[in-house]
């Protein structure tokens, strides 16, 4: 996985583009909540034809200044609905942002969104010590918001962390 030091993969069934690409952005910034349920579904028949070694969803979880002002958390809302498709847990509240930081569309390249994001996340507890977590996120660009995710869930114990992406840009 190149530079990826900490996440164990990353699978995305998508290329971020045509019809996923609005779809994702309708979920996102238009506040089409209810698509999170049929994009779920999609994740769900990706994850039953290319098992991952799952015990408990993580959602990537957004800064709280950037949760107020679009009052949700895409990534949260997928893998609520896919925690129902699935019967795994849904655990939002231990992977933590703690530092707001630019949108990593804006940085231009890897090394700068691997600075831009490094030490953003933290576990508030050990609860997910020795699990196998699946983080969820929308869209993976290089990598590297997943893999500072990974870092953190792994620096509180987790077994393996595995990112799923509904959509990958590259």
């Amino acid at each position: 996985v190149g530079w990826h030091a900490q996440i164990d993969g990353i699978r995305s069934p998508f290329r971020f583009e045509g019809v996923m690409r609005q779809a994702i952005h309708q979920l996102k910034y238009r506040n089409l909540r209810a698509l999170a349920a049929p994009l779920a579904e999609l994740l769900q028949n990706y994850l039953i034809a290319n098992p991952m070694s799952a015990e408990i969803l993580v959602p990537v979880p957004m800064h709280q200044k950037r949760l107020r002002e679009r009052g949700y958390n895409q990534s949260e809302l997928l893998a609520r609905e896919l925690g129902k498709l699935t019967n795994l847990p849904v655990v939002d509240d231990c992977l933590t942002r703690q530092r707001h930081t630019p949108p990593q569309a804006r940085t231009s390249n890897v090394e700068e969104r691997k600075s831009n994001i490094a030490d953003a996340f933290i576990c508030r507890d050990n609860r997910l010590k020795d699990k196998q977590v699946l983080l969820i996120d929308d869209v993976a660009t290089s990598g590297a918001t997943l893999d500072a995710c990974a870092a953190a869930l792994k620096a509180s114990g987790a077994a393996s962390v595995w990112g799923l992406a509904m959509a990958r840009e590259i």
